[in-house]
């Protein structure tokens, strides 16, 4: 199967998953397969959260259609025109997903297909139903696709390299199980944000969306702050007030009060605005519905921290202040050519 062919799939693929929002929902009879998968798509969608309670339909909606605005014609032909495919040989690659925020696992599914190999896919626990309904979408758009594509419960076998992403813990496992395989093993990450006190009321409206998206599930969402000394957090509360409706969700709810239960009984200090903590801590990692900020004296000082510590941060957020930084409110929106843990997943494919 030609990769043309496979782009023209993921190309239909993407104006499939733009009919679909949360504030409007319009069926395009243009689009292919409309009548076999449109409403069983939203009856999906609706259905997620019984499936993970973390998956609401306005997560899953923001999920669809940021691969939506990805799917593109020009998107992939701007991402895959940077590599030379002539000397792919085709080999099965092993999928090993997460499971934190919707159809996470999208973007290995597709670097592994577009890039000529064959995927065996197996899914997490926790996002067990989108990936799959969608691989069926593209094989009704190409039936050859269903050569390429196999999804497994059990253990993973007959495989030529894998990609495998879950916890600092289950990475040591990976590393051992798949020590004679070629690989790619995701560790755990973290995002944060860079603020020198010149940031609008827009900037910081947005930096709530970097921290509240998915619940702050992701390793893309922002988990601690970097501020000069004397910093007044009264804009920052202010500005992400929007994002006050979060707490109505009863598994966020249960986080923030279990969280900030335990870190008043250790007597830390806290900011809080009674949907968010923030707490002073040199951590990357801070739980559900807390942030941790840290101070600096200068932003060199920074920028040396965050090279030394690169192996535990995803992306930066910030106004221009660190190189190759992500602008307020990005974060969850990354392109084809974001890679994960900043490691060339195209590349890795190119050389298995």
């Amino acid at each position: 199967m030609l990769q043309n062919d496979k782009i023209k799939c993921f190309i239909e693929l993407g104006k499939f998953l733009s009919q679909f929002s949360d504030t409007k929902t319009v069926k395009n009879d243009s689009v292919l397969n409309n009548n076999l998968f449109h409403d069983d798509f939203i009856s999906l969608i609706q259905l997620s959260q019984s499936h993970n309670g973390w998956f609401t339909p306005d997560q899953v909606y923001f999920a669809i259609q940021s691969w939506a605005e990805a799917l593109t014609e020009n998107n992939l032909n701007n991402w895959l025109s940077n590599y030379d495919f002539s000397n792919i040989k085709e080999k099965t690659v092993g999928l090993i997903l997460a499971g934190n925020i919707p159809l996470v696992g999208f973007h290995d599914f597709l670097s592994v297909l577009i890039s000529g190999h064959s995927v065996l896919v197996k899914t997490s626990s926790n996002d067990q139903k989108l990936l799959p309904f969608l691989a069926n979408y593209l094989i009704a758009v190409n039936p050859e696709l269903k050569n390429f594509i196999t999804f497994t419960d059990g253990k993973m076998e007959n495989f030529d390299a894998v990609i495998a992403t879950g916890s600092n813990n289950t990475a040591r496992y990976f590393e051992f199980y798949f020590k004679d395989k070629p690989s790619i093993i995701r560790k755990s990450r973290n995002s944060v944000a860079v603020l020198n006190g010149t940031e609008t009321d827009e900037d910081l409206a947005n930096l709530g969306e970097d921290i509240f998206r998915y619940f702050g599930l992701g390793c893309r969402n922002v988990s601690k702050l970097f501020v000069p000394k004397g910093y007044n957090f009264e804009a920052f509360f202010k500005a992400i007030y929007e994002q006050k409706d979060v707490i109505y969700y009863e598994k966020y709810a249960n986080n923030y009060d279990y969280n900030k239960a335990v870190f008043l009984m250790s007597n830390f200090k806290l900011l809080d605005n009674e949907f968010l903590t923030i707490k002073e801590d040199t951590s990357y990692a801070s739980p559900i519905s807390s942030v941790f900020y840290e101070y600096y004296e200068n932003i060199d000082s920074i920028k040396k921290q965050l090279e030394n510590d690169a192996e535990k941060i995803q992306c930066i957020v910030s106004k221009d202040l660190i190189e190759n930084s992500i602008a307020f409110g990005k974060s969850q929106k990354p392109e084809l050519w974001d890679y994960a843990d900043n490691v060339d997943t195209i590349d890795f494919l190119l050389r298995i």
